[in-house]
């Protein structure tokens, strides 16, 4: 999927999730609640296109150890 397609995604739920349900009044007022809702959205919400799997869980998976030499 091309990143602007990925992109208008993100702002749209943002827009629908977040801003539409605040109604704030300028950006300085919805600067820290959006931010919040970015963390919220990174680690927590769960998206269908990544098989139920947070951005985080998709994208930042665990390093494997290295295996000791034998």
């Amino acid at each position: 999927m091309p990143c602007g397609v990925v992109v208008e995604r993100l702002w749209r739920t943002i827009k629908y999730e977040e801003v539409y349900l605040h109604a704030y009044v300028g950006v300085s007022e919805a600067r820290a609640p959006i931010g919040r809702y970015l963390r919220f959205y990174n680690s927590r919400r769960p998206n269908s296109s990544l098989d139920g799997k947070t951005p985080n869980q998709a994208y930042f998976k665990p390093l494997m150890p290295e295996a000791a030499p034998a």
